[in-house]
């Protein structure tokens, strides 16, 4: 509640809050549009592969050149992680394998972390989180993406004696969007491929938010974090709006649509038919919660919250969320307050890679969002070896894998892969 008076004690000690972003994309570029009007955060250095493209954003985002000039820019994310001048690592480059190696190198140094990339958190999140504890750093989800929000809400709802039903957000939808590509993704969004290009509009990027493939990332990182269970058939994207989110997000055995309580879910912004649904949470994120007695239950019903027809569930969601604009809040939560907004505690669940076509022996995978694979959200018990989405980028199939079926470890060439290494020391922890 506090943490705006903080960071400005902070700048008036003339100890403020030192950042170093890796990856000026547009997560970035967001946070770096508010650090001007923030009081005791200063970024010191920013890594990109390009960083004239770095210091272009800067510029886009109105950066002065006095600003600029106290900033330095690198081309190396574990450069920037050693530097003397960084309290605080930001990794927003999107890249599973470099997320993990850069946070390493943040934990080694010394850093806390704000894991924007969440594709590397789903793959290693819990070894990263267990690694700068023992550091004495911390890793922390990055608030403004739904992941770090949903985490809010879940924290909130139990604090406040609530059982946690089901956690989400909400996106647009349809069972036919796992099998679209690169090629065909921008009708989906009402974009000409020519008015994308002009835009600077990554494809295979955009589409990993239509094919499921996004949000069963974010949907896994949320059940690691808040302890909560994975659907055991993945994710079924219920069309649901915002009045309806207690009566919907609630046990089958009392008339909902989930297998069982204290799930993750994501609802469509679209009825199966491609309809709209009314009122929906394509931008947002909610939680559902279960009154703990009938004098909570009736509480419900005096204060105006939307409930299920037992009057016992109950809903609050957030309409929109803001990514980096709001990213501040991880950096200067981490470095004042030596808290994270929201961090892997154990892997419940993973995000296998399932082929979007017949696929052959020989073939190079080419990961998120693409057109060989698309990421289900499965628990790890159910997942077994199946191949994380986030190794599924630049490796050859070793054997045929039919439409719809789950790519496994095994049926791929991961031979010598310290990442990959990586993910298995995970996974034998979560299995026992």
């Amino acid at each position: 509640m506090n943490l705006s008076r903080l960071a400005a004690d902070a700048a008036a000690r003339g100890t403020p809050v030192r950042a170093g972003l890796i990856g000026a994309g547009k997560f970035g570029s967001m946070f770096l549009s508010q650090v001007p009007t923030i009081a005791g955060l200063e970024v010191a250095a920013i890594a990109d592969l390009n960083p004239d493209r770095a210091k272009a954003a800067c510029c886009g985002v109105g950066w002065d050149d006095d600003r600029l000039a106290a900033t330095a820019f690198l081309d190396d994310g574990a450069a920037l992680a050693a530097r003397d001048d960084v309290d605080v690592v930001i990794e927003a480059t999107g890249n599973p394998r470099a997320g993990i190696a850069h946070a390493r190198a943040a934990i080694a140094a010394g850093k806390h972390v704000v894991m924007v990339n969440v594709e590397a958190d789903v793959l290693a999140g819990a070894v990263l989180a267990r690694e700068a504890e023992a550091a004495g750093v911390i890793y922390s989800m990055a608030y403004g993406d739904q992941p770090a929000l949903v985490s809010e809400m879940v924290d909130w709802a139990r604090a406040t004696g609530f059982h946690v039903t089901a956690a989400g957000k909400g996106t647009k939808y349809l069972p036919a969007f796992h099998a679209v590509t690169p090629d065909d993704v921008w009708q989906h969004y009402g974009l000409t491929p020519d008015a994308a290009k002009a835009a600077g509009m990554n494809p295979q990027m955009f589409n990993s938010f239509l094919d499921g493939t996004k949000s069963a990332i974010e949907m896994v990182a949320i059940a690691n974090a808040c302890e909560l269970t994975v659907p055991s058939q993945g994710l079924t994207f219920p069309p649901c709006g915002v009045d309806d989110l207690a009566q919907v997000m609630r046990p089958r055995s009392v008339g909902g649509q989930l297998e069982s309580s204290g799930m993750v879910e994501t609802v469509s912004s679209l009825e199966r038919d491609g309809r709209p649904v009314f009122r929906d949470l394509r931008w947002g994120v909610y939680v559902v919660f279960e009154a703990p007695n009938d004098y909570a239950a009736a509480c419900f019903a005096q204060y105006g919250l939307p409930t299920d027809i037992t009057g016992h569930y109950a809903a609050m969601y957030k309409p929109f969320h803001l990514i980096g604009l709001e990213l501040s809040v991880s950096v200067l939560s981490a470095a004042l307050r030596n808290e994270p907004t929201g961090c892997t505690r154990a892997m419940f669940g993973t995000v296998a890679s399932v082929a979007k076509r017949d696929l052959k022996a020989g073939e190079v995978l080419d990961g998120e969002g693409g057109y060989t694979v698309w990421g289900k959200a499965l628990p790890i018990a159910a997942a077994g070896q199946a191949l994380p989405i986030g190794l599924a980028h630049n490796v050859t199939l070793t054997r045929d894998v039919a439409q719809g079926e789950v790519v496994m470890m095994d049926g791929v060439d991961m031979r010598n892969d310290p990442i990959a290494d990586l993910y298995m020391q995970a996974l034998a922890g979560a299995m026992g």
